[in-house]
């Protein structure tokens, strides 16, 4: 009898040892046992995960099921049932098999790494990243590892942190640890730490997969496509089939402008793994840049039908602007937001597209109060200091004075390639885009991050509490740095220009607290200003959530002192460099196009094409929130949206002060001199 349970034991043990070489092998061995002990629980297992293994996962998937059933508390079948799940594209049966296992054996990494997965995968950001802190605890087993595993599931980044770089300094070589570091960088927003935290990782430990796949994760955040793009080939290399790469890498060729290629991974990956509310919304959002709008609507509605909380998804269909919601849309997140077990996330967006589902019927009371509840959710997890802004443009005013710049007349790069449209969001500068790119010389691409990045990086900050040595760093710099830095700042755009024209746009709006860095680097680079009616342009931003960036819109006092601090710096440089910045009002190009368009053109420096005026027909992608306004021609819907809500912006008004009164003689003065 022994020795036949020895023989037994022998035999599975021989098939669990082909399985990852040679699973055809692994089945026989298994059938060879059922043969011998018909039923034999263990022999079964082996047989569905050589299936599987073999990519015949419908034939494991019969098998385990029937399993899970007669063994409800044996964590390796219900652990092979939800990862069979998974490959046959069923997230949400995965999840409820995988949570099974994790509650009948809470230490089994696989169960853990795997539920991160699909927790992603239908949209519970949160959720995933507690499971994946649980999966990196349990992993190595370490008890400082456990603790700090334990504090990144809980949210407790600070404590996290201390224990890992305790453990770092006496273990510097320490992958696991090196990897917990670099997710606790990667939620405080800090990626370049992630990044450098991952590449000593992966030299330590170049089959590190999760690592890889965090520092492919950490350069897109960064927009550093081109790099992100080759770590998931990589990853795709040994593991094609993974729809998490598969939405990275479609995520990085959108970063690049090759949404074709991006449409087509997104078609291909939603064909295979049909049920992923988060992969339609991605898909639906690429459709919409490049102007399908109703193959983005149905692509958003699917999201919906396989996750109907998901908020981020309503909130899309409200961004597409000139979409309105239904009767039963409204009655639908209604019913949603009085729900108390929704995340966070999907809350606020579900609240900012309340606002609008409201807005579209003219209850302006109730559309207030929705976007009051989702910015004040949204600005609580963001810490924006307002001081910070104020601080920082007062210190560009003191540097930047008419002595510095004539000191400096010679530096940075001779090319006159970049055209910068800056201001604050919702201000026109979409429209100004699109105007333009349908000129036969210029290219628009997006709101490129280069900028930011290079201020970023000459201030040497690298936590929130240190204070940046930009922008009076900028007085060190030599002429050869300055043409270094705007030979750099064109190269690393070079990838955006697609068409090879003379002239491309980047209309980052932050850009204007980059205008003294702007002339130094690129002294004949164009620089437009966008402004809008201060109340309008206020408004509009705070009813838009704004996927990163942008903090200050998610208050009206915020939103009225950075208007107020942007007009003051603006009229500084106005006065600094006289004739160098283009200001374009919004209410004078929807009034006069012709007129306002002609000016742009010949501030540009190129002749008038009527293309320009009939910028709507214009069929590029366009990245931002305006994206189907700006394929209309030119109309007035949007410039007084914000009187709707007159009774409730005390707040922004107070805080805009002197601006707001001002700005209809600013008005008249463009009207005057065309400018």
């Amino acid at each position: 009898m022994n020795q036949a349970v020895g023989n037994l034991e022998s035999a599975i043990a021989h098939g669990i040892g082909l399985l990852g070489t040679r699973p055809d092998l692994a089945e026989q061995q298994a059938q060879e046992i059922l043969q011998a002990v018909p039923g034999h629980p263990t022999a079964l297992l082996l047989k569905a995960q050589a299936l599987r293994r073999q990519g015949r996962t419908t034939l494991a998937l019969d098998i385990l099921e029937a399993l899970a059933l007669v063994q409800p508390n044996w964590p390796p079948a219900h652990l092979e049932l939800g990862l069979a799940r998974a490959d046959l594209g069923d997230s949400a049966a995965a999840l409820r098999a995988l949570d099974h296992v994790v509650r009948l054996k809470p230490d089994l990494p696989e169960a853990w790494n795997a539920l991160s997965q699909q927790k992603r995968l239908l949209g519970d950001s949160l959720g995933a990243d507690q499971a994946q802190a649980r999966y990196l605890a349990v992993a190595i087993g370490d008890p400082i590892l456990l603790e700090a595993g334990a504090a990144l599931a809980e949210g407790r980044l600070a404590v996290a942190e201390h224990r890992l770089r305790d453990l770092l300094r006496l273990r510097p070589d320490e992958t696991a640890a090196l990897r917990m570091l670099a997710e606790v960088a990667t939620r405080l927003g800090r990626y370049e730490d992630a990044e450098a935290l991952l590449v000593r990782c992966l030299d330590l430990a170049p089959t590190f997969t999760a690592a890889r796949h965090n520092l492919a994760v950490a350069l897109y955040r960064q927009t550093k496509a081109a790099e992100a793009l080759r770590e998931v080939e990589i990853l795709l290399k040994d593991d094609p089939r993974n729809p998490g790469y598969r939405n990275l890498k479609a995520a990085a060729l959108g970063q690049t402008g090759e949404y074709e290629q991006t449409i087509a991974v997104y078609e291909a990956l939603l064909q295979e793994f049909p049920a992923q509310p988060k992969g339609w919304m991605s898909y639906g959002h690429a459709l919409k840049t490049v102007g399908r709008q109703a193959d983005a609507v149905a692509a958003y509605r699917k999201a919906l039908d396989l996750a109907p909380h998901l908020g981020e998804a309503w909130w899309s269909l409200a961004n597409l602007k000139t979409v309105k919601f239904t009767e039963a849309d409204r009655i639908a997140m209604q019913g949603l937001s009085d729900r108390t077990d929704l995340v966070e996330e999907d809350r606020f967006h579900l609240e900012f597209a309340l606002g609008k589902a409201f807005e579209d019927i003219a209850a302006y009371p109730e559309s207030f109060a929705h976007y009051a509840a989702g910015n004040a959710l949204r600005k609580k997890g963001l810490g924006y200091d307002p001081e910070e802004t104020t601080a920082h443009l007062r210190r560009s005013k003191a540097l930047f004075t008419p002595a510095f710049f004539e000191a400096r007349r010679d530096y940075g790069a001779p090319d006159a390639d970049p055209i910068f449209i800056l201001g604050l969001p919702r201000s026109g500068s979409t429209l100004i885009e699109q105007i333009l790119a349908s000129h036969s010389a210029i290219e628009g691409t997006m709101e490129l991050p280069d900028m930011p990045a290079l201020a970023k990086r000459l201030g040497a900050r690298r936590r929130g509490d240190q204070v940046s040595a930009y922008p009076e760093v900028l007085a060190d710099l030599s002429a050869e740095d300055c043409r270094a830095l705007g030979e750099d700042f064109l190269a690393r755009t070079r990838h955006q220009r697609k068409l090879g024209r003379p002239f491309f746009i980047d209309k980052m709006p932050n850009n204007f607290a980059h205008l003294g860095l702007i002339h130094l680097i690129l002294p004949r680079a164009k620089i437009i200003d966008a402004r809008r009616h201060p109340l309008g342009c206020c408004f509009s931003g705070f009813k838009q959530h704004f996927a990163r960036g942008q903090g200050f819109t998610y208050d009206l006092v915020d939103l009225g002192r950075y208007y107020r601090d942007y007009v003051d710096l603006m009229a500084h440089f106005d006065a600094v460099l006289p004739g160098r910045i283009h200001r374009v009002f919004y209410e004078n190009m929807v009034a006069d196009p012709d007129l306002e368009v002609r000016a742009l053109l010949a501030y540009c420096g190129l002749p008038f094409e009527a293309a320009c005026l009939k910028f709507h027909e214009n069929e590029r992608a366009v990245r931002t929130a305006s994206s189907e306004q700006v394929r209309r021609p030119i109309n007035t819907d949007g410039l007084d949206q914000w009187r709707n809500f007159e009774p409730w912006l005390d707040p922004l008004k107070a805080a805009l002060g002197p601006v707001l009164e001002a700005y209809p003689n600013n008005l008249k003065i463009a009207q005057k001199s065309g400018s």
